[in-house]
């Protein structure tokens, strides 16, 4: 499993101490030195169930400041998994992936039903 968190996020530390409280094993990335790339964005798209803003730090600064509340409307997945892979502030965060799964952000019964067996 992989985690994807920005170390200065407290939602992201939540989250690592919930791991770490359940002894779940992961592999931490600095989101915003390492993060999927596009291709690996526009997989996790396809394959989700869930909305394209779902991937997106939509209470972000940044989501704030490029207007994407506006603009992903009409964007392809392509320019959006594009966003994503080029800019961690712009992922929802904490941002894990597994290998049956893509989660973001942080919640406990979520973690709990989806993490541990």
């Amino acid at each position: 499993m992989n985690i994807y968190c920005y170390s200065r996020c407290s939602t992201c530390k939540k989250a690592l101490r919930w791991l770490d409280l359940h002894e779940v094993d992961y592999k931490y990335f600095e989101i915003t030195e390492d993060r999927p790339t596009k291709e690996d964005f526009l997989n996790y798209i396809n394959n989700s169930d869930k909305k394209i803003t779902y991937f997106f730090n939509t209470s972000g600064k940044l989501y704030r400041e490029m207007n994407l509340k506006e603009k992903l409307p009409t964007m392809s997945k392509e320019e959006c998994a594009a966003l994503l892979a080029d800019n961690g502030m712009l992922i929802k965060r904490p941002f894990i992936v597994t290998k049956n799964q893509v989660i973001c952000g942080f919640n406990e019964k979520n973690y709990t039903n989806l993490l541990l067996d």
